[in-house]
């Protein structure tokens, strides 16, 4: 492994399809240079010509960059939680940030996303490939934004929440804690914590297991 060298050197913790696109924008956005890349899978090696390292001792993170290339919340959640380490955002270069929004530690915002005036998005999201977060949102931790998703304005997601693929959500709703929302479905009523919708209009078909202490 190359030695740490400054304060743009990054560490990648991931290596599946997700982190496929996180390297990708890291690159895109050209602000942190890719010191290495770490997985629990000991069967990949490398991945875009970086060396894949098995996962370590977590003294390693200490006082460096990292970013958490894994698209389930939980596992974010849980590997943001135990790493001791300088968490930081990206965002892709063709993405609509808006100056008046406000972005949380280790929250990635992919290609051609726009986030817009007033939002507010917290630690450890994804904001995924063309998702729209209109005006005055509120986004708490670790959920993630799927691609082509949209939020109308004044909507709040609570944390670890999945909102799916071309999924719609009216303005002003609210999204519990833990929610599962299917891909393309219309979100027309506030959803409670823990359900799983799906359809046009969105329907309750099931609730999961509640995650304790959930942001």
């Amino acid at each position: 492994m190359e030695p740490f060298s400054g304060n743009t050197d990054i560490v990648v913790f991931g290596c599946g399809g997700h982190s496929k696109v996180v390297i990708d924008v890291l690159l895109e956005e050209n602000k942190y240079q890719i010191k290495a890349v770490f997985d629990d899978n000991p069967n990949v090696v490398e991945l875009y010509g970086f060396k894949v390292f098995l996962n370590t001792n977590s003294d390693f993170f200490k006082n460096k960059n990292t970013i958490i290339a894994i698209g389930s919340n939980q596992i974010r959640k849980k590997i943001a939680t135990t790493l001791n380490t300088n968490f930081v955002m990206t965002i892709h270069p063709s993405a609509v940030v808006s100056k008046f929004a406000k972005i949380g530690k280790g929250t990635q915002i992919m290609a051609t996303a726009v986030v817009n005036p007033g939002v507010i998005i917290g630690d450890h999201c994804i904001i995924n490939t063309g998702a729209i977060v209109e005006h005055d949102c509120m986004i708490s931790s670790y959920v993630h934004i799927s691609p082509n998703a949209t939020l109308g304005g004044g909507v709040s997601v609570g944390g670890l929440t999945q909102i799916g693929i071309g999924a719609s959500v009216l303005p002003g709703l609210q999204i519990g804690k833990n929610a599962q929302i299917g891909a393309g479905a219309v979100i027309i009523e506030n959803v409670p914590d823990n359900a799983v919708v799906v359809g046009v209009p969105g329907r309750i078909i099931k609730y999961q297991e509640e995650i304790k202490n959930e942001q």
